[in-house]
């Protein structure tokens, strides 16, 4: 479906945007791959790393409207990757990233139905379920922003939806990094915020293939959420230097034991799939409601009554040989 298409994405000179476009090149003959994004170093190095004569870049901020409109003239599909994500700097920059996050949503769907796009799915995260953290707070009021795009959307044949998932492994700000570079720089151990930690585990090529395929999947309005591991952090720790003694330093300002990514008070929203759920919007469309089976004939179930989850209780927690092998899978792809 992505064959003479245009793809914009917002933020694609980051690990996605990467690994999406690598993808798609290999896949696929786009007419025109679009990078959007503020960074022009990131842009100049990517320019390198991908030649080809589909691809353009674009300099200009979510924050810019008039920017994204001009960006997005001709184009069929968009990917909203682009975010401020590190929780200790939204807590200290509240402005900022309500600037980019909440704002930077509503001009992508602005633009977007200015220039009748197709397809948008916007990048959410765990944080953005039951949010504690104004990050996740954020990207709670996108995913809202973009679920409700749909019916605001007229006689605009754009179809809005989401992709929510966690952390992603090798990402510039996963933990995997940061724990190599203190290895590298001769630590005595590794720092823990506490020994009782989870996160959901996702490589990035993991992300971009359930994105490509929502694209296929989605009616408009769902959040799609992808059956993923679990992972201990102390098990994180032990997989990348086994040797080496932990210290528990306490939980950064905004930050969760466990993450959430389908909510109990949703439960009642959420559809079950083989590899992975949607969660349906809180509000009623005039166009197809049917969510429980999905553009590619696929069908879902609802969940039970109560249902979360839940990184601590996910039944598929990665053991730590796993995490090793896909801690390597990711640095030699």
């Amino acid at each position: 479906m992505f064959n003479d298409k245009s793809i914009l994405i917002t933020g694609g000179t980051g690990s996605f945007g990467k690994q999406y476009v690598k993808t798609i090149l290999q896949r696929y003959r786009a007419r025109k791959l679009i990078i959007y994004s503020r960074d022009e170093l990131k842009q100049f190095e990517m320019q390198q790393d991908f030649p080809q004569s589909c691809m353009r870049f674009f300099l200009g901020d979510v924050r810019d409207r008039d920017r994204l409109i001009q960006a997005m003239n001709g184009v069929d599909y968009v990917i909203h990757a682009a975010a401020l994500k590190q929780v200790p700097a939204a807590e200290y920059n509240p402005m900022e990233c309500i600037k980019t996050n909440i704002h930077g949503a509503e001009n992508v769907i602005h633009a977007a139905l200015a220039n009748d796009v197709e397809k948008v799915i916007a990048l959410s995260t765990d944080k953005a379920a039951n949010p504690i953290n104004l990050y996740g707070a954020t990207k709670l009021v996108s995913d809202k922003l973009f679920v409700a795009a749909n019916n605001v959307a007229g006689g605009h044949k754009t179809r809005f939806s989401v992709v929510r998932y966690g952390n992603v492994v090798g990402s510039r700000g996963s933990v995997v990094p940061f724990f190599k570079r203190q290895i590298a720089n001769g630590c005595e151990f590794l720092p823990i915020t506490d020994a009782s930690m989870t996160r959901f585990w996702i490589t990035v090529q993991q992300g971009v293939d359930f994105v490509l395929k929502n694209f296929a999947r989605m009616h408009g309005g769902e959040i799609f959420v992808p059956k993923i591991p679990s992972v201990k952090v102390v098990d994180l720790a032990k997989a990348v230097a086994p040797n080496l003694p932990h210290r528990i330093v306490g939980i950064r300002p905004g930050e969760k034991l466990h993450e959430i990514m389908c909510p109990a008070d949703d439960s009642h929203l959420t559809l079950e799939f083989d590899d992975h759920y949607v969660i349906k919007p809180t509000i009623q469309f005039t166009g197809n409601d049917n969510f429980a089976l999905n553009a590619l004939g696929e069908t879902g179930r609802p969940v039970e009554p109560g249902f979360e989850y839940h990184s601590g209780k996910n039944p598929h927690f990665l053991a730590i040989d796993a995490i090793v092998a896909l801690n390597h899978l990711v640095e030699v792809g």
